[in-house]
């Protein structure tokens, strides 16, 4: 399997200089240790001081990687770097089953995370939007498929709200805005002490990056490629990507430390 050579920019942040120092300590001596993928080089920048930051101390870690997909894709999910740099291969050829396996790991991560520190998923008034088009025809699809480069889908989301047509409309729009085609939309579920709680199972059409933010954000139970079989993915594709659930990962994890500055506060 091709390796894929990268730069990790994993930032730390606190407001206590000395906590950070040993958390940075902590992360280069992790990644020399490392054995999900070969680390080249570590180089840690200065501790910058941000005095109208809420965590006022902020230091960054650089790792050069290397690894298969794969190995980059669970080392992205262990570390939460806040930017990820592919430096080669300028483009990637990736089959779709080995893409479900990948997308299946991030799920469950992602899964675990969430039900420790809440929910990705929120949308602004959605009442704006208009209702997303369902159902596209052969040709069509075909034709996104080759000329635009896009994915077509299957994913099963939990769901619950208020009932189950607020939460089909919802559904449409959010997954609408993420940049989503929406082929099929189902949902089926029962209500539980007033509230809807069910599964939302979509088949959908996007890009390879609006594919991996939706299963960062949704984690969903299930996922199914349809077409095509390999995948060509650009290193800058890729990028963005491994960024965005690099993102996601910090974005939860943070979350008891800022909560607790803001009450103090």
């Amino acid at each position: 399997m091709e390796k894929i050579e990268a730069i990790f920019y994993i930032e730390g942040l606190s407001n206590d200089k000395k906590a950070l120092e040993s958390a940075i300590e902590n992360i280069v001596n992790e990644l020399k240790g490392e054995t999900l993928v070969e680390v080249k080089d570590v180089h840690v920048e200065d501790i910058i001081e941000n005095e109208d930051e809420l965590l006022k101390y902020s230091g960054v870690v650089e790792a050069k990687v290397v690894g298969t997909f794969g190995e980059l894709v669970k080392a992205v999910l262990k570390y939460g770097p806040a930017i990820v740099e592919i430096l080669s291969p300028g483009k990637l050829e990736l089959d779709s089953k080995e893409l479900m396996k990948v997308l299946g790991e991030v799920a469950l991560v992602m899964g675990k995370l969430m039900n420790r520190f809440g929910s990705l998923a929120a949308y602004p008034d959605l009442s704006d939007v208009p209702e997303p088009r369902i159902g596209y025809s052969r040709e069509e699809i075909e034709s996104m498929i080759l000329d635009d480069r896009f994915i077509r889908y299957r994913i099963v989301i939990e769901v619950s709200g208020k009932d189950k047509e607020s939460i089909e409309k919802t559904m449409k729009k959010a997954l609408s805005i993420e940049g989503c085609l929406i082929n099929v939309l189902a949902v089926e579920g029962s209500e539980e002490a007033g509230e809807f709680k069910g599964l939302l199972a979509v088949e959908l059409l996007s890009t390879f990056e609006t594919l991996f933010q939706l299963v960062g954000k949704y984690a969903p139970v299930a996922i199914s490629i349809i077409e095509p079989e390999i995948i060509d993915v650009t290193a800058g594709e890729l990028q963005n990507a491994l960024t965005d659930i690099g993102g996601f990962v910090n974005e939860l994890t943070s979350r008891p430390v800022k909560r607790a500055l803001m009450s103090d506060g």
